[in-house]
């Protein structure tokens, strides 16, 4: 039987999504001649760790406890108790991690949404450690930091950060190590704002259907947050920097389905609600008139070619895989030498949802199954 120990950070919707799935393949894995020892946990306060890491690991009981306790919204400080684990302070975690790290080869698989994570990614890969993200932040700061994270791509692997469990990545990075060269990727990488779109575009005012995803919990707290593009901005970069561009954020086009003057830093959340998205719905509802009239509809997409990347709303065919989208999906069409228009390579699925992303950040880890005795 081979041995993954795995070390998770992050006990969010993905991070306890991800302990489930876990718990409930051990089957499956079996079948594979796989076991996953997960040896530690930590949240934004708390470390939880095996009491030796080279023997033994957290059950499946014990696992389910964490769920339930992060699920009740509690610390991990609540499961020390048990006596199955060792607990620390997350100011201890770094140090306690790279102490481990030097002892045993292990998977740290990172579901937070911190951006100070990187840091600590690079050393334990320098280790001899491997990773798995879910998390985008670290892929998309500063070209040095990402240059740092692929000296070793092989143990590194990133799916779940772009389309969730859609297999966008794996299949680009087919593309193109075969050769082929790829010169156009357009997709709806936010499936909050294709749920949106698809809403507006069967005549309901935009500023209703915002407030309906917030409270259906679509939306970020702050819908400011999806509205913006950020989010659809990473995963652009993240592709961008995958076929070959040396760009930052900053080289980014985005275009915001706001004004400056109804951000964060000068309306507040409430305002924006009431007396700010309602001064939005006029210009959308023409654009998608616009479109309209040219037998097309408006999609938030990503466009991707070798030099640039462009985020915003753009017209698309309507008989188009991206004008058909429906719902939350995510859709993606490639590009290339050997994928021509009208056969050109289109990925389209759940591309949200813990679930989703979860089954996607467990296949990355089994596939790092190579690199452990």
């Amino acid at each position: 039987m081979k041995n993954i120990p795995i070390i998770l950070m992050g006990c969010g919707g993905v991070g306890r999504q991800l302990l489930q799935h876990v718990v409930t393949s051990r089957s499956l894995h079996a079948n594979m001649g796989i076991h996953l020892r997960v040896v530690g946990v930590c949240d934004s306060k708390t470390f939880l760790v095996a009491p030796d890491v080279l023997s033994q690991e957290f059950d499946d009981a014990f696992l389910t406890e964490i769920c339930k306790t992060k699920s009740d919204k509690l610390s991990l400080e609540k499961c020390v108790h048990s006596g199955k684990c060792e607990a620390y302070s997350y100011s201890e975690f770094r140090s306690k991690l790279t102490g481990i790290a030097s002892r045993l080869g292990f998977v740290l698989v990172d579901c937070s949404a911190s951006s100070e994570t990187i840091e600590l990614i690079t050393q334990t890969i320098n280790l001899g450690c491997c990773t798995v993200l879910a998390n985008k932040k670290p892929l998309t700061g500063s070209m040095e930091e990402f240059d740092k994270l692929f000296l070793q791509p092989r143990r590194i692997r990133h799916e779940s950060t772009v389309g969730a469990g859609l297999p966008v990545i794996v299949s680009l990075n087919r593309i193109i190590s075969s050769g082929d060269e790829i010169t156009y990727i357009v997709g709806s990488l936010s499936g909050t704002l294709g749920y949106v779109m698809g809403e507006v575009e069967k005549g309901k005012p935009f500023s209703e259907v915002v407030k309906a995803a917030k409270n259906l919990g679509y939306t970020e707290p702050d819908p400011r947050d999806d509205l913006s593009g950020m989010d659809v901005a990473r995963k652009g970069l993240i592709l961008a920097r995958l076929l070959g561009q040396r760009i930052d954020m900053n080289s980014i086009k985005i275009h915001s389905l706001y004004p400056d003057t109804m951000g964060p830093d000068v309306m507040t959340l409430d305002d924006f609600l009431a007396s700010g998205l309602p001064l939005l719905d006029k210009d959308i509802e023409e654009q998608i008139k616009k479109a309209s009239s040219n037998d097309k509809v408006l999609r938030y997409v990503c466009i991707l070619q070798k030099s640039s990347c462009i985020i915003g709303l753009n017209e698309v065919p309507k008989d188009s895989a991206l004008g058909r989208l429906k719902g939350s999906e995510s859709v993606v069409e490639i590009y290339s030498r050997c994928y021509k228009s009208p056969n050109l390579l289109v990925i389209q699925g759940a591309g949200a949802g813990n679930d989703t992303t979860a089954a996607g950040v467990l296949a990355d880890i089994i596939d790092l199954q190579d690199l452990f005795p």
